[in-house]
């Protein structure tokens, strides 16, 4: 019975500490990547403000009413998760700023598209503007999940759609 005891207050006791430590690190964060893509900027823009049908952590998607006279949509992931979107900021086909639009979430924040033409191409960087809230969460993207995963998982996707392999540059 004492090493019940006693395993159990180890694992209090790292508890405590990733969250200690995650409420330690700052709320926010800034992530980018970018890539070279063989398509045009068009090309590009179609598919990036399409639904999202060619990602395949992305299990169901929904237009919703627009808000103050933007664009909405809930994105459904693998784990039964939605997440509300909102369109910030539209320039096709050079700029794209969409915003997490659920107040109850740990973690909220922008990705920015920014796409330029590159000779027969175009290169498309994505800048995540992220804020985690909740130090467990914060403590776990840090350390185990990191900054990229999602930016990362995101160009692999959208190399698949469009049939296009290499990897990410300019990691920020």
């Amino acid at each position: 019975m004492k090493w019940v005891w006693i395993g159990l207050a180890a694992l209090a006791g790292v508890i405590a500490a990733v969250i200690l430590i995650g409420a330690s690190l700052p709320k926010t964060h800034v992530a980018s990547r970018a890539f070279r893509f063989k398509k045009s900027p068009d090309a590009i823009w179609h598919v990036i403000t399409g639904p999202p049908d060619w990602r395949p952590d992305i299990r169901g998607f929904e237009e919703l009413p627009k808000r103050d006279g933007r664009r909405t949509w809930k994105e459904i992931d693998s784990h039964n998760q939605a997440i509300t979107y909102e369109m910030v900021e539209e320039r096709p086909p050079v700029r794209l700023v969409t915003r997490i639009a659920d107040p109850k979430l740990p973690f909220g924040g922008t990705w920015t598209h920014e796409i330029t033409a590159d000779g027969d191409g175009c290169v498309l960087k994505i800048t995540e503007d992220g804020e985690i809230y909740n130090p467990f969460f914060r403590f776990m993207s840090r350390f185990v999940l990191g900054y990229y995963g999602s930016i990362d998982a995101y160009f692999k996707a959208l190399q698949g759609k469009l049939g296009e392999q290499g990897e990410a540059w300019a990691r920020k």
